[in-house]
């Protein structure tokens, strides 16, 4: 099967954040595709994201290839997260991959306005 490539105007990944995921991803002792960045549900910007590894494609897939790694998105989270970077910010118990650029979804206030940041802790 061959997925579609995500491009840096779809998603982006900053140098912390790359850093820091193929240091996760090197300490997995599975087996893994890459990393999953999911939507669900909720959140002030109507959804709420997150990231997860994963060990399965599907077709729908679109994939990055960074050295190390890949960040893996669906086609319906791609809808919600186009235009997002991914960074990763901090030091020690307060560090966390943050998702900047969210654009609101439906009726909500949009992230900041509850004091959500997109974020997902590491």
């Amino acid at each position: 099967m061959t997925a579609a490539a995500l491009t840096d105007t779809e998603l982006a990944l900053t140098a912390p954040a790359q850093g820091k995921m193929a240091e996760l991803i090197g300490q997995v002792e599975e087996n893994i595709e890459g990393v999953r960045v999911f939507a669900t549900p909720g959140g002030c910007s109507g959804m709420s994201f997150g990231m997860t590894f994963t060990d399965q494609l599907n077709a729908d897939d679109s994939i990055r290839d960074y050295d190390g790694f890949k960040v893996i998105v669906d086609g319906g989270t791609l809808e919600h997260i186009r235009g997002v970077e991914i960074d990763f910010v901090g030091d020690g118990g307060e560090a966390r991959f943050v998702f900047n650029n969210l654009q609101p979804q439906g009726g909500g206030g949009g992230c900041g306005s509850c004091g959500s940041q997109g974020s997902c802790s590491s």
